[in-house]
């Protein structure tokens, strides 16, 4: 095999060479200034400017290689596609969001905010491996990275007792996840004799029903992804580090490490196992539903917005696990070409709802983190009564968030979930349809909670002035929600457009 390095390869991966060098620049500057911390806010410019450096190089990329889609490098090891472009995007921006947060929050400013930005472009770098990750071994290595940098990340809060536990417990079940993921990983290379996803693409089909070697390591790689992504019953964890860990974290990890394990596990799904497995498809599905119910039913109870935003998020794998379900039910060599080809439908449907899922819990949780006066506040959905007289803006934005995350129209998680539920129910799964629309009314009634407290309870806090990045966080998620439901029909149609242009590279 050649495994020589070439200057294609580097140009491939420049977005993140420029976000790992520039991870560098606070760390040396604090080392090189006696370990005194410079000024916060040269630190925070340091690592926004290391993420605007990568976005361009993206968006540089993406012109250059419009003539190529799905072009690879270090021999097809990485891909760099319509779904690497798009959550590429999404991942810098929210790392951008959250330096935000974390600067104006009591429990990550402070003496070791240098250390605090390397890890978190550290963590974005690792997302950026994971989505570009066309080789499972890569993909492993992207996985860890993002992971090791997020254990650290949340250890290192100022607040003593709940965020050491949430990474300690994020720690322990991170690792039997990877441990899951890398056993699958080790099967399907002694089936298929490679870690290449095209190769392990291509004799799946036969490997399903003549091994059951192969289709035990699927299964554990599945596995291990259900646990990164907070599928019940592997969801325990969530609640626990989602409401230990500081709340700029805690946004991150809601949404760009979510959207990019999800990126990952779409493209384990789209070796099309489900279309020749009955059984695991017929798992996949309860899992779905269960995690719609469990997460739903468990919101309904809590009292900490954290935990319920938690929850929430743990309801909303299920709608995406349905997403990924009906991407990969589907036989692909039974699809005409020029016709409607299933694959390409959910893939986008699962893109398009993660984009406006990552944008709607990402102000939610800012907007708790505005909250925070100490690196002990601890917020309860009574916290917030009265606050709509006293901030008006600021809960009219919260409002927007949490009807979006119900799915009321015309946000754009309307439109992320009709995406979602018409792709199962085109693809026969109408149950899977019907459970999930039934969990979507039940989610209405803990959504409306905090907006009910807002406006028709007494009482309400001061907020701090300096909050001034985390507002704009805010707002900014509140304006994108409404104008990417308005504009949700040529938002689907750029991310299909990419996608199928990807397909049919690929398929040539």
């Amino acid at each position: 095999m050649n495994i020589a390095v070439g200057l294609s390869d580097l140009l491939h991966i420049s977005p993140l060479i420029a976000l790992f060098l520039a991870s560098l620049i606070p760390i040396t500057v604090k080392v090189l200034n006696g370990n005194v911390e410079q000024n916060s806010y040269a630190t925070l410019w340091q690592g926004m400017g290391g993420l605007l450096s990568a976005a361009m190089l993206f968006l540089t990329l993406f012109v250059v290689l419009s003539d190529f889609p799905g072009a690879t490098a270090f021999n097809g090891a990485i891909i760099m596609d319509g779904k690497t472009m798009c959550i590429g995007f999404l991942a810098l921006i929210i790392g951008a969001a959250s330096l935000l947060l974390m600067h104006d929050n009591p429990s990550t400013s402070g003496e070791q905010f240098s250390e605090l930005v390397f890890l978190t472009l550290n963590s974005v770098l690792g997302m950026l491996i994971l989505i570009a990750a066309n080789d499972l071994v890569v993909l492993f290595i992207g996985l860890e990275v993002m992971s090791l940098s997020l254990y650290l990340m949340i250890a290192m809060s100022h607040e003593q007792r709940y965020s050491k536990e949430a990474a300690l417990k994020y720690f322990i079940l991170g690792s039997l996840a990877s441990a899951l993921l890398l056993f699958g990983i080790s099967f399907l290379f002694g089936t298929v004799g490679t870690t290449s996803l095209p190769a392990i693409v291509e004799q799946a089909g036969n490997l399903v029903h003549s091994n059951q070697l192969f289709t035990f390591g699927i299964a554990m790689a599945m596995l291990g992804f259900c646990f990164k992504v907070s599928i019940v019953p592997f969801h325990a964890w969530t609640p626990d580090v989602y409401q230990g860990a500081p709340t700029p974290h805690t946004a991150l990890m809601s949404t760009a490490v979510k959207a990019v394990s999800f990126v990952a596990f779409l493209r384990l799904i789209e070796t099309d196992v489900l279309a020749w497995s009955q059984n695991l498809l017929d798992v996949m599905q309860w899992l779905a539903v269960t995690t719609m119910i469990v997460g739903n039913v468990a919101a309904i109870v809590q009292n900490n917005m954290k935990r319920m935003l938690a929850y929430s998020s743990v309801a909303h794998s299920g709608y995406l696990l349905a997403g990924l379900i009906a991407t990969g039910v589907n036989d692909p060599k039974l699809v005409v070409e020029g016709t409607y080809d299933p694959r390409i439908f959910g893939a986008s449907c699962v893109m398009f709802y993660l984009v406006g899922y990552s944008v709607m819990t990402f102000g939610a949780f800012a907007l708790v983190s505005i909250l925070e006066k100490n690196e002990s506040s601890s917020i309860q959905v009574d916290d917030l009564a009265g606050y709509g007289r006293k901030h008006p803006a600021l809960a009219f934005c919260l409002t927007v968030c949490l009807l979006s995350l119900a799915g009321i129209p015309p946000t754009v998680g309307f439109f992320g979930k009709f995406y979602i539920f018409t792709s199962a129910m085109a693809e026969g799964l109408i149950w899977l349809a019907l459970w999930g629309v039934i969990n979507s009314v039940i989610s209405v009634y803990y959504y409306l909670r905090p907006i009910v407290a807002m406006y028709m309870k007494e009482g309400g806090q001061d907020l701090q002035d300096h909050h001034l990045g985390s507002r704009m966080a805010v707002v900014t998620c509140a304006f994108l929600i409404l104008v990417l439901g308005v504009f949700s029909g040529p938002l689907f149609e750029v991310i299909e457009r990419a996608i199928t242009v990807e397909q049919i590279t690929a398929q040539d």
